[in-house]
């Protein structure tokens, strides 16, 4: 079923208001994160804000965000600020897209189903950014490049679209295709990442993976239940991003005011970092001054060419949301907090690496506000999987030796701790002058990009001889499928039984076909549903799963 979706007035957008319902409930976070070391956490990577104008008393906010530098993002006297995400453009600018609306709003902060979109540009990443155009009508906005080279503003329910970032832009719609799987908590607040042929990889709000070919075309969901961590929490503002070597994610929990921070190799199946992604208390200045923002929201990155994260926007509030009214003295902004990047590291090893390994060597390479041969503490490096080393275990270094402007480190193989739930492996250390040194490098006798074939429910008719089985399958991989295995069982209390197989044929990126098969047992009679699984590849260490309910059809 293809469907339009028209969420913008209905959005949750992340309270709900009985009464002066308190928007922080304490989580308990686990014991193990009590090990961490510095560098296991996805929050260890924010820095001091560089120091831009001078400290200003003389503004809007509660008294924890008092004095700032209001010169950090975007802000004024005139609007609230909402969630927006910055690229680097061909001007050598910077062009942040943000939305907001006017402080003297009659519902105050709750007017933001009513909200615009900006342009705003800045010569410096941090800003302050000044509004050059208005885009139109929308909240949440997502800047990124098509396949084709134009560009494309994601907003709640709709997206704009121009060759240029400076416009014009055009309105439209997207198409949502969500092939017999339930909606995770509807679609607002997506967020998109591009994969290396172009096509799009998105994450909804409910914590969804869909694809597009090219982005504008339909968006098809993968996954029928959310990628999320498996914790209480209530999840929304979802960012996605890709590296040269990674998938990354963060999602937040609103009420706990904690965020999470995933990694995958394919954008389908996650793995759950340790540790806080974010929290309050992130706003620190060079100069020592902080700023206590009652919450922070809607977080986006800026990347490198490399796609490495440098710096991470938020929307922020001074105070409860219902509490922002009109022509008050709260209200929320856009603020920029620098990131410690990665470092670019390649293992040289050819073979696969295990316990049994001996020593294992990476290269560091230099880069321009980085020189590997003089700014690292190789003392203090660690390397492994990211459960060794996110827990100060990990293997040694053994020996350094330099290599034209680089660095090759060899450590040793004794306690690397990789196994084969590991897509990358990590380390961390510190510099000379004391501050994080990270990384993460693929590994060798790993392929990164793989078919990713997905199942709709089967349709099932009776026939004279039994049962007719039809099953569509598509590959949303960038790379052709080989011949591959489709298996149906029945379900009943968990239990499982056999029902049918077939083979599914190869097949191109985004490419699908229809599996027709017979079934002749006596499983269906008497039955008017049917609970199925779905599995393709079943000998896979992740085989591509769907459940499904099936009515049958005479």
């Amino acid at each position: 079923m293809k469907l339009i979706f028209k969420l913008f007035p209905v959005l949750i957008f992340g309270i709900i208001h009985i009464g002066a319902i308190a928007q922080i409930k304490e989580r308990e976070r686990p014991k193990s994160w009590d090990s961490l070391v510095f560098g296991g956490r996805f929050m260890d990577r924010f820095l001091p804000i560089p120091v831009q104008g001078t400290l200003t008393y003389d503004t809007w906010g509660a008294k924890d965000v008092i004095p700032r530098y209001i010169n950090n993002g975007i802000e004024d006297s005139i609007n609230s600020y909402w969630g927006g995400k910055a690229v680097l453009g061909k001007d050598s600018k910077y062009h942040l897209f943000v939305c907001g609306w006017s402080e003297n709003s009659p519902k105050g902060h709750m007017y933001w189903s009513k909200s615009t979109v900006f342009h705003t540009v800045s010569e410096n990443s941090f800003g302050p950014y000044k509004i050059k155009d208005t885009i139109g009508h929308g909240h949440n906005p997502e800047v990124f490049q098509l396949k084709d080279g134009r560009y494309m503003i994601y907003v709640i329910d709709g997206h704009y679209i121009s060759n240029s970032l400076d416009g014009p832009w055009e309105y439209g719609k997207f198409e949502f295709d969500n092939r017999d799987r339930k909606i995770i908590e509807g679609l607002s607040n997506l967020s998109f990442a591009k994969r290396e042929d172009g096509s799009i990889i998105m994450v909804c709000r409910g914590g969804g993976i869909w694809f597009s070919k090219t982005g504008i075309s339909p968006y098809n969901q993968v996954t029928e239940t959310r990628v999320y961590p498996p914790v209480e929490g209530e999840f929304e503002d979802p960012v996605i991003w890709k590296t040269n070597v990674q998938y990354h994610m963060i999602v937040n929990d609103w009420l706990g005011r904690i965020a999470f921070s995933l990694r995958s190799k394919d954008g389908v199946n996650w793995k759950v970092d340790p540790g806080e992604a974010y929290a309050p208390g992130i706003s620190n200045y060079e100069d020592g001054t902080q700023e206590k923002w009652f919450k922070y929201e809607r977080i986006k990155m800026l990347q490198d060419k490399y796609g490495r994260a440098t710096q991470a926007h938020f929307a922020v509030i001074d105070t409860v949301k219902w509490n922002d009214l009109q022509n008050d003295n709260h209200s929320s902004k856009h603020i920029i907090i620098p990131l410690t990047k990665g470092k670019l590291a390649t293992i040289l090893n050819k073979k696969k690496i295990t316990a049994k390994t001996k020593t294992i060597t990476v290269k560091i390479e230099a880069e321009n506000d980085f020189n590997p041969h003089t700014d690292i503490d190789f003392n203090s490096l660690k390397f492994g999987a990211t459960e060794q080393v996110n827990f100060g275990r990990g293997s040694k270094v053994v020996k350094t030796e330099k290599f034209g402007n680089d660095i090759i480190i060899t450590f040793e193989g004794k306690g690397n701790g990789l196994t084969n739930d590991n897509f990358v492996a990590k380390i961390i250390g510190k510099t000379t002058d004391n501050k994080l040194l990270f990384s993460y490098a693929r590994l060798p006798e790993i392929n990164y990009i793989e078919p990713i074939l997905s199942a709709r429910m089967p349709k099932i008719t009776k026939s004279a001889e039994g049962y007719d089985i039809s099953v569509e399958i598509e590959n949303f991989g960038q790379v052709d499928s080989q011949i591959s295995k489709l298996k149906l069982v029945y379900l009943d209390n968990n239990i499982e039984t056999f029902l049918v197989s077939a083979k599914v044929p190869k097949l191109k990126p985004f490419e699908k076909t229809i599996i027709h098969l017979k079934y002749k047992g006596k499983m269906f009679i008497g039955k008017e549903t049917l609970p199925l699984k779905v599995i393709i590849n079943p000998k896979n260490k992740v085989p591509s799963i769907l459940h499904s309910n099936i009515s049958l059809s005479e």
